[in-house]
């Protein structure tokens, strides 16, 4: 609900309300924590930012209990995202048609206003959130128990108190500045022209999305949501920032594309500057970050908000356990080793696509065009090759040796089950939290009474699942997804954490009640000796 702030000390206070504060309200708030929001714009942000999500955001939005209205403000892609030279040859095409392991469309485009507006309705009617518009934090002191916020703006002066407070607050993050962590910058930085438009004809673009290679100006011509089509100008060498970012020369830049003010209306143009850079530790005693506060990536894999979202996801299901006196505090310190690695990997990908795009030089774009074009516009072989996706150390399971293994730590996906007459996405019967998939019942019976006890504190759903003909307290893989692939990598059981990464399986019953004890014992003691250090040596050479 929005209201003023109060004298109550909130279990957390969220510094900016952009689409990661507010899916951290929800989450939370979802999970029965008192949250407070603080934006200090008094009325949302009405101009397109973000425009892509995967398959994997698309279940978080299903998680935080806005799947449906989010499908309703976005565009699935049917197609493929195509990349081509000056000359319009393929230089690769990549799939981002049909579903994605998550059970959603592998991407969706959608404009930012209506995403957030989505997220914000849900978070302000939970009688659990107060979102506080116009209110700026400004200065902050760190007490034994809780956090003291100074704030100012339309809301007046004023104290809001927090357990905890999370800076996703941006870029130019105030939270963070008011912590000692360092940054790790690649200086890596390119100036584009952003051009959001909304075309008065209803057309079919195809592709959807698409990147022109062309030396004398590469490209990007995306879906801005329903609606809308975004173009990207990279800036030139000799162009200033100030003359590239100007309406008459998003109006010539858009002209050799069939645009023009009878049959376009350009909703935003600005110059970003596309960077590459992440904080080195993301938790300083009650202090937490997320999204662009704590990293920034080129937007060529669509990684920027989707990052966001996971961190999001990451830090809510550990935050609601420490809040709920189930795990020990310390756990907030994986936040930083998981997540940072992971988003390492994002930003090591979006650089060595945008070197690939950013190519200014007519020999070297040709020699790139030759290379790309051989590989047969295969991304497998045009592009360089992906890093896995899988966490940093963690909350994870460990071999004999303590160090974590080397199977786990990645999404895992949802298919549709059945249970007590009802077939859905795994997500939506079971709520969501941990789950606990086996095959059949046999190997939960190994389990004690200390076992079901843990788990049901945790609030963890037993997915007992049958091939065919389920019991009544069992689960059919309808789709065939979950025990096949279970049966032929030798597990009768797998725990799944809240944001869907693996974090253990185990091919017997007593292995199973080992690997609950491992869950436990991390939660409660995520410093014994094995663990993590909260601040992770970078994964990326810095030259």
């Amino acid at each position: 609900m929005t209201r003023e702030p109060s004298a109550a000390v909130h279990d957390v206070a969220i510094v900016g309300f952009g689409p990661i504060g507010q899916m951290l309200a929800l989450l939370l708030g979802r999970a029965g924590h008192d949250v407070i929001a603080l934006e200090r714009w008094p009325k949302p942000y009405d101009l397109p930012r973000a425009v892509h999500f995967d398959d994997e955001i698309g279940r978080i939005f299903q998680a935080a209990g806005v799947g449906e209205e989010v499908r309703a403000v976005t565009d699935p892609v049917p197609d493929h995202y195509e990349w081509r030279n000056q000359e319009g040859e393929s230089l690769v095409r990549i799939d981002w048609s049909g579903t994605g392991p998550s059970g959603w469309p592998t991407a969706s485009f959608f404009s930012q206003p209506q995403l957030e507006a989505v997220l914000a309705r849900a978070a302000e009617a939970l009688p659990t959130v107060t979102v506080a518009r116009g209110c700026e934090a400004v200065d902050l002191q760190e007490v034994k128990d809780h956090v003291r916020l100074v704030t100012s703006g339309p809301c007046g002066p004023g104290e809001v108190r927090a357990r905890y407070v999370i800076g996703a607050d941006g870029a130019n993050s105030f939270i963070r500045t008011r912590m000692s962590t360092t940054v790790t910058d690649l200086g890596f930085f390119y100036d584009w022209l952003i051009v959001d438009t909304q075309p008065h004809e209803q057309s079919t673009w195809s592709p959807m999305n698409w990147q022109l290679c062309d030396p004398a100006r590469p490209t990007t011509i995306v879906s801005g949501g329903p609606g809308r089509r975004r173009w990207e100008f990279l800036r030139l060498p000799h162009e200033s920032v100030e003359e590239l970012n100007t309406l008459d020369t998003a109006w010539k830049l858009l002209e050799p594309w069939g645009r023009n003010e009878k049959n376009t209306t350009i909703e935003r143009h600005t110059v970003y500057t596309f960077q590459a850079r992440w904080v080195d530790r993301w938790r300083e005693g009650r202090l937490l970050l997320a999204g662009d506060a704590a990293h920034q990536m080129p937007p060529f894999a669509g990684q920027g908000m989707c990052s966001g979202m996971r961190d999001a996801m990451n830090l809510a299901w550990k935050l609601s356990l420490v809040l709920d006196a189930k795990a020990d505090a310390d756990l907030l310190d994986t936040y930083t080793s998981e997540r940072s690695d992971h988003v390492q990997y994002a930003i090591g990908m979006s650089m060595a696509l945008g070197q690939v795009i950013c190519v200014l030089d007519p020999e070297e774009a040709e020699a790139r065009d030759q290379r790309m074009i051989a590989a047969g516009a295969d991304p497998r072989y045009a592009l360089p090759a992906p890093p896995p996706p899988v966490l940093g150390d963690g909350v994870l399971r460990r071999g004999a040796d303590g160090k974590r293994a080397a199977d786990i730590g990645h999404l895992t996906p949802q298919y549709r089950v059945t249970h007590q007459g009802q077939t859905a996405l795994l997500d939506s019967l079971t709520g969501g939290g941990f789950t606990l998939l086996t095959d059949g019942h046999e190997s939960a019976q190994a389990l004690d009474d200390a076992d079901r006890a843990f788990l049901k504190n945790i609030k963890a759903t037993i997915v007992a699942l049958y091939s065919e003909h389920a019991p009544s307290d069992g689960y059919l893989d309808a789709d065939g997804g979950y025990l096949p692939h279970m049966r032929e990598h030798g597990h009768v059981a797998a725990i799944v954490r809240p944001d869907f990464y693996l974090f253990g399986a185990a091919s017997t019953g007593a292995e199973l009640r080992e690997l609950i004890g491992q869950l436990r014992e991390q939660l409660h003691h995520p410093q014994s000796p094995g663990a993590i250090s909260p601040a992770p040596e970078p994964l990326m050479a810095v030259e």
